[in-house]
């Protein structure tokens, strides 16, 4: 096996290693603490958001132990139109806007039920907010594994991009393979926006 090979295994299984840790930290917060760490990063996304006066952003509805609380799209939509994501077969992302309605799918992920916008959308939205579960001080953001929001990230053009994490999970490095993207800031419950050095958007 060529060494090249090596050091993707060995940033797959460090990738693996690293979030199977953040998805225990996660499960394992106190209900009243991640009520306040939801209640902090909206209040950081929604002001952040403002600040900027945009006519259209892209989120989305966070679930489970994600950052941010379920009513975040509706709270964004007060301040500009938001499109939400619908996940389809192959990974990738397709964009609704949000009006207020949205179902329930099979995955548990919230998603609009409005028409659909196409993957491509994405590009012409000038602020993206993403979910993590760790993003690099130089911005390298790690999922869950899916490459969904890589690909959203890779499309993204000129947009700034925040990643809303909980305490812990901005980190001085996370392992990378050469398809992960980069986000220009996150938001945690302490730090508020934190903007992540040696990226532009």
């Amino acid at each position: 096996m060529s060494e090249f090979a090596l050091d993707a295994e060995r940033s797959k299984a460090a990738k693996v290693a690293l979030r199977d840790r953040l998805i225990t930290a996660r499960r394992s917060l106190a209900e009243a603490v991640r009520r306040s760490a939801d209640a902090s990063v909206q209040a950081s996304t929604i002001t952040w958001v403002r600040a900027q006066q945009p006519t259209i952003c892209a989120a989305y509805a966070p679930v489970g132990t994600e950052p941010g609380g379920s009513d975040l799209p509706e709270r964004l939509a007060e301040a500009c139109t938001v499109l939400l994501p619908v996940l389809l077969d192959d990974g990738d992302l397709d964009w609704a806007v949000y009006d207020g309605t949205a179902r329930r799918t099979r995955r548990g992920l919230l998603e609009p039920t409005g028409k659909r916008l196409g993957p491509q959308v994405i590009a012409e939205v000038p602020m993206i907010v993403v979910p993590a579960l760790a993003v690099s001080r130089d911005g390298v953001r790690m999922g869950r594994g899916g490459g969904s929001y890589d690909r959203v990230l890779a499309r993204a053009g000129h947009a700034r991009t925040v990643a809303l994490l909980h305490d812990g999970e901005l980190l001085d490095a996370v392992p990378a393979e050469p398809h992960d993207q980069r986000v220009g800031a996150v938001i945690t419950p302490s730090g508020g926006l934190i903007a992540t050095s040696g990226w532009t958007k």
